[in-house]
């Protein structure tokens, strides 16, 4: 057997058989063995050009130098700590770092445009320093528990238990963030377990959308006062997504209008990947809470719920001894090493302005090299966020033609992922450190596999 057959055989004795796809020969998936850069290695010594960047997290490149070297200088003088008991010093410096990036950021410089939430806040003299909006976090493991945190947040903050989402919306899969992401078939198996305090609109693709998904937010409201709306100011794993540019705005002045609070999963999105620090950032539209994760360190489990200070304090009651929200690992020390030493990269590459680079270089290759195919297919993107629609004539989505495109890519040593409910969508989210070479071959191989493309 092949060390990758031996894994696989492994794996499928000893894993719940939900995880992983195994073939019945045990031929795939391949085995990741190393990742160093835009590289990626299987267990077999075969070389990927990995344009997922793992599911977005390796922003700065796998295995980031500096990233690393934190990451081992942290382990090498604390390895665990007891984050809601006994705090470490790189918990703190990531909480005042997080505030910096984010709400400190966005209103450092607001002079008469300051959105009417960030008036109130300043009327009343709280979490504000020389006029700057300060922050406070929540640390949590994964992308859903950051969701999970900003969903109690709303609770506490509002008394209303009944959230807005959105069609094609995906939140991760802890019972809390089941009730937003929108996807039947992660929610249906256990229906009768989870909340169901979330409904669901449509997420809007051009300008001429939005009176109807104001008219529905407002009905929403009318039905059960929302605690929050909840949103991926671009939608990844639902198809991605790309919103007009007045959608956030909208929804900001809805939540001011409702008293609902409006969170953002920029879990995806944020740190670079679509040309700037966070997505939102495109439409200066300002939240109340921002759920952080995946590339925030660069390869390990580290999340981050981040509001506003004087929501966060009104909201969460002063521990005196006991939190009513935290876990054994939170704040963990190696992950806050990694993530300041993320941020600095991110920071001092320049990595948000060169995804806008690259993104529009990448955009432009795929548009130049693919010829017409068997079927239609639509290119968009915003940053390093590229998607490849596949559509058969008539508007149905071409799955077969998608998913033979990502295997002969695969083939020829490029890692692509499938989006969307029906996996016709093809995204392109590399390392925010690749180069124009690479995304042209990139592109180049894509072409050659829609050449490949059997007639439908």
């Amino acid at each position: 057997m092949t060390h990758t057959q031996q894994t696989l055989a492994l794996l499928r004795d000893y894993e719940s058989p939900n995880i992983l796809p195994i073939e019945t020969d045990l031929s795939g998936p391949i085995v990741w063995e190393k990742a160093q850069g835009v590289q990626v290695t299987d267990a077999d010594g075969k070389k990927y050009l990995d344009l997922t960047a793992a599911f977005g997290v390796a922003a700065a490149g796998h295995a980031n130098p500096r990233v690393v070297a934190a990451g081992r200088k942290q382990m090498g003088k604390l390895l665990h700590a007891m984050g809601d008991v006994y705090p470490h010093a790189r918990k703190a410096e990531l909480a005042r770092e997080l505030s910096r990036l984010t709400f400190e950021r966005w209103t450092a410089h607001r002079g008469s445009g300051v959105p009417p939430l960030l008036r109130e806040v300043k009327n009343r003299n709280q979490a504000v320093k020389s006029g700057v909006i300060t922050a406070k976090t929540i640390f949590t493991n994964s992308g859903f528990e950051a969701v999970e945190a900003a969903l109690k947040t709303a609770l506490l903050a509002t008394g209303r238990r009944h959230i807005l989402a959105f069609e094609g919306g995906y939140h991760g899969l802890g019972y809390g963030a089941l009730n937003a992401t929108y996807r039947a078939h992660f929610r249906q198996p256990f229906r009768r377990q989870i909340g169901q305090f979330g409904a669901f609109v449509p997420f809007p693709k051009k300008e001429a959308d939005l009176p109807a998904l104001e008219k529905a937010v407002r009905s929403a409201h009318r039905k059960h006062p929302l605690g929050a709306i909840i949103v991926e100011p671009v939608q990844v794993r639902g198809g991605v997504n790309i919103p007009p540019a007045s959608f956030l705005p909208l929804l900001r002045k809805l939540c001011d209008q409702t008293g609902a609070l409006l969170i953002l999963d920029e879990i995806y999105t944020g740190f670079g990947r679509t040309g700037q620090w966070f997505a939102c950032e495109h439409s200066a539209a300002v939240p109340d809470l921002i759920c952080l994760g995946k590339a925030l360190t660069g390869g390990f489990p580290l999340s981050a719920c981040v509001g506003r200070a004087d929501l966060m304090d009104a909201a969460w009651p002063r521990s005196t001894g006991e939190a009513i929200h935290t876990s054994t690992f939170l704040g963990h020390p190696v992950g806050c090493a990694m993530a300041l030493a993320q941020i600095r990269e991110i920071h001092t590459r320049r990595l948000p302005e060169r995804s806008a680079k690259l993104g529009e270089f990448l955009l432009s290759e795929l548009l130049a090299w693919t010829a017409p195919a068997v079927c239609p297919i639509e290119f968009r993107g915003l940053g390093l966020l590229v998607g490849a629609e596949f559509i058969i004539p008539g508007g149905q989505p071409a799955t077969t033609a998608a998913l033979a495109v990502l295997r002969h890519l695969l083939r020829s040593g490029f890692i692509v992922l499938p989006e969307g409910e029906a996996s016709n969508i093809i995204s392109f989210t590399p390392p925010l450190t690749v180069t124009r070479p690479q995304l042209t071959t990139a592109a180049r191989a894509f072409a050659l596999a829609v050449e490949a493309l059997p007639p439908l």
